[in-house]
């Protein structure tokens, strides 16, 4: 969303360019050129020339300010916005403690788990040893979770 440039920002630009150098180059001239061959008394070119140059010089004062002025003005929105990202970057710190204190609750319950699983598959074995077929399958079973909670947790 680029807006358009202002009519003095444009004159502005345009003051700074080597086309506006030429310009000013050539009407220098022109004017000494105008009393050297007599069409103007050196007094009254001089006369002009400083009274144009002297307004062309507050004018060029007063767009030099303005372009200030709207370049502060600009600068003063980007620091508001970098003070909404820093914002937002706190927000997400917050958001990524919050969600890192989830992870150690869960490594937290999956290591209660373990051990329940374990402290079963113990009790499990111990009963096996009867050589019921039923609790060897669920020692299996109960070996099987083991295992794949130890590799959840290789993984987390």
């Amino acid at each position: 969303m680029s807006e358009k440039p202002h009519p003095i920002e444009k004159l502005t630009t345009w003051i700074g360019s080597s086309a506006s150098v030429i310009l000013h180059t050539v009407v220098f001239v022109a004017f000494f050129a105008l009393s050297f061959v007599g069409i103007l008394q050196w007094d009254l070119m001089f006369l002009i020339l400083t009274t144009i140059v002297s307004l062309e010089a507050i004018y060029l004062a007063i767009f030099i300010q303005m372009t200030v002025n709207r370049q502060a003005q600009s600068l003063k929105e980007v620091e508001e916005d970098i003070d909404e990202i820093q914002e937002d970057v706190e927000e997400m710190q917050e958001d990524v403690d919050e969600i890192q204190e989830d992870i150690d609750e869960i490594q937290e319950d999956v290591d209660e788990i373990q051990e329940d699983v374990e402290d079963i598959s113990e009790e499990v074995e111990g009963e096996a040893a009867t050589g019921n077929p039923t609790l060897d399958k669920l020692a299996g079973d109960v070996r099987r979770i083991l295992a794949d909670l130890e590799a959840l947790q290789k993984k987390g």
